[in-house]
């Protein structure tokens, strides 16, 4: 068996990849791993650095946008799982090109070589933010999609896309919508890893507005746990909801970020509103849950404190990339 991954070189393509090749997932126990990574910003070879002598795996550098790289790469591909994109929402407030061309573009190359090339199977990887923002309850699969950033504008396109393969072509995708993400090899731009590296290094860290923007957070290895569920018993044609089941306000996960690193509430330093902030997301994760057994596994109380133990202790990993890179905050 061969599995395509792209962005296996970020945060949580990275996380699947080393779960992958060290038997977390006994499905994939005997596969080839191929990496396809451009290898920006927030992509480190770094990240498979645990695996990197696995003959397993096979690495590739290269953009999902280049048709010829792509259709390289899929060529005997049973399984894509695709992560690759753009996305950090502040960065796409400030320019929303790199995230229209990699994330839409992007996933339209991919999906096309994955027909021409016969994939048994793929596995879009997106996000709740699709969804906009919503006061109380939360998202099933079929809510309608209302993006409120370029980001997520962008995200909900692709997963529009991946649709219409499936229901144009009869390409077997699924789409996965994942809440936030934690845990270690995060790029240092997102809150979590953003405020514990600053902690650490005694500097203040910004929060956004009145704090009470509301966010599910969800483990990595819960989320890649879900996306491997997706893989091997999704139906073609369907949406996911993966979820952490840990709602809590940016002032609620700033006081338990400061705690951890020993800090008290001077570090915090009130910064204006991130323009169209959505207030709360939310995603109902029956679906997953009944049809593929799926629940978190990792209490936050648990995995926060890992998480923050993982940045103190691999200073070596993140410093380069907080002086080499304007970092933004979450």
């Amino acid at each position: 068996m061969r599995v395509l991954v792209t962005g296996g070189a970020g945060f949580i393509g990275s996380h699947y990849v080393r779960q992958a090749l060290t038997g977390a997932y006994p499905a994939l126990r005997d596969a080839e791993i191929v990496v396809l990574d451009k290898l920006t910003y927030a992509g480190s070879e770094t990240n498979l650095e645990p695996v990197a002598d696995s003959a397993r795996l096979r690495f590739v550098r290269g953009d999902i946008c280049d048709a010829g790289v792509v259709t390289e790469v899929m060529r005997g591909v049973d399984l894509v799982v695709h992560f690759a994109a753009e996305s950090h929402v502040d960065r796409s407030i400030l320019g929303s090109a790199d995230f229209v061309l990699t994330n839409v573009l992007g996933t339209q190359t991919l999906l096309q070589a994955a027909l021409d090339a016969e994939v048994g199977k793929f596995v879009h990887v997106s996000t709740d933010e699709v969804y906009g923002s919503i006061d109380e309850g939360s998202w099933p699969e079929d809510h309608v999609l209302e993006p409120n950033s370029p980001y997520s504008a962008s995200k909900a396109s692709s997963d529009l896309l991946a649709r219409s393969f499936h229901r144009t072509y009869g390409l077997p995708v699924c789409v996965t919508r994942c809440s936030n993400n934690y845990g270690p090899y995060q790029f240092p731009e997102k809150v979590i890893p953003l405020f514990v590296t600053n902690l650490l290094d005694g500097i203040p860290v910004p929060l956004y507005g009145d704090g009470l923007n509301v966010r599910d957070w969800l483990h990595v290895d819960d989320h890649c746990y879900g996306i491997q569920l997706v893989a091997e018993g999704g139906r073609p044609g369907e949406i996911y909801n993966i979820g952490g089941g840990t709602e809590l306000t940016n002032r609620e996960l700033t006081e338990r970020l400061l705690a951890a690193v020993g800090a008290g509430w001077e570090m915090v330093r009130p910064v204006e509103d991130r323009k169209g902030h959505d207030r709360r997301y939310s995603v109902d994760i029956t679906k997953i849950s009944t049809e593929l057994g799926y629940r978190p596994r990792i209490d936050f109380e648990t995995g926060l404190a890992d998480t923050v133990r993982w940045y103190a202790e691999n200073r070596a990993w993140w410093e380069p990339l907080k002086s080499r890179a304007a970092v933004t905050g979450g």
